[in-house]
């Protein structure tokens, strides 16, 4: 990571003789977006506890306070922009929501030279402190790659004139979920929040997903308190306490049921994984 963090923005090129990989193998969350750009080489990372192999060529995305960690690198070459929510133009932070949880996006060559082209000038900018206008530059300049990249994502997703309805209703719910997960655990209180019967809302998500509402939030749920397991100390109660659980037996039944193991099995297991 650059030394500084200038205006809430840093762009770097890396090569595999700059990492410290003991540092980079460390699970941690950061709260701002990270964005790399691989040129050379292959790397295997995790990301919320699954496995991702990211080959030439690609990009990968990932959100803040998102737990994850480097399991190796192989002659890697690659950009990396950091940029935190303020420094981000609010209709692309809501895109980024949208698309997130994203994977590691495998990019054709002519798609990769621009964008890399993009970051390189990127780059040039963050460099040039000296300039009046280095913070707005910087800003501008980084937000466009932003762009770039969230309109590679959308290129495999459908556009907003082919979503069905089913499809729109549930995409707003699990925006609503992301952001209430904590406060709201009840399918009924979210189907209030998108002004539809709890019925239609359980009808429209299992249509898309295969899956309940109920599903859904529990998940959302387990992966915050994973998180929280791996990166932080605080015990099993503090942390059912946190995500709103003040029933704690509850909440470990809970996570015992979705995980298949006790929340502190899950917390050794996962420390103990190199």
């Amino acid at each position: 990571m650059p030394d500084s963090f200038s205006h809430g923005i840093a762009v770097a090129k890396v090569t595999a003789k700059d990492l410290d990989f003991d540092k980079i193998k460390q699970a941690h969350r950061d709260d701002y977006h990270l964005f790399f750009l691989l040129e050379e080489g292959t790397a295997l990372f995790e990301i919320d506890f699954q496995k991702y192999r990211l080959e030439q060529h690609c990009i990968m995305y990932i959100q803040p306070f998102q737990v994850h960690r480097g399991l190796s690198v192989d002659n890697v070459e690659f950009y990396m922009l950091i940029i935190n929510n303020e420094s981000l133009n609010s209709e692309y932070l809501q895109l980024l929501k949208d698309i997130a949880p994203a994977q590691p996006l495998p990019l054709t060559k002519e798609v990769f030279s621009i964008i890399s082209e993009t970051t390189s000038l990127c780059l040039k900018f963050y460099n040039r402190k000296h300039e009046k206008l280095h913070p707005l530059l910087l800003r501008d300049s980084c937000n466009s790659l932003v762009a770039l990249i969230i309109s590679q994502y959308l290129v495999k997703s459908k556009s907003i004139d082919t979503i069905s309805r089913f499809e729109l209703i549930t995409k707003k719910f699990r925006s609503i979920l992301d952001s209430d997960f904590m406060h709201t655990k009840s399918p009924t209180d979210f189907a209030k929040k998108l002004n539809i019967s709890n019925v239609y809302l359980n009808e429209c998500v299992k249509k898309v997903t295969e899956k309940s509402v109920s599903y859904h939030i529990q998940q959302r749920v387990i992966l915050e308190a994973k998180r929280l397991l791996y990166h932080s100390n605080k015990s099993v109660k503090e942390i059912a306490f946190e995500l709103g659980y003040y029933d704690y037996p509850y909440f470990s039944r809970l996570f015992k049921k979705v995980t298949g193991m006790t929340a502190l099995s899950f917390r050794c297991r996962s420390k103990n994984i190199d």
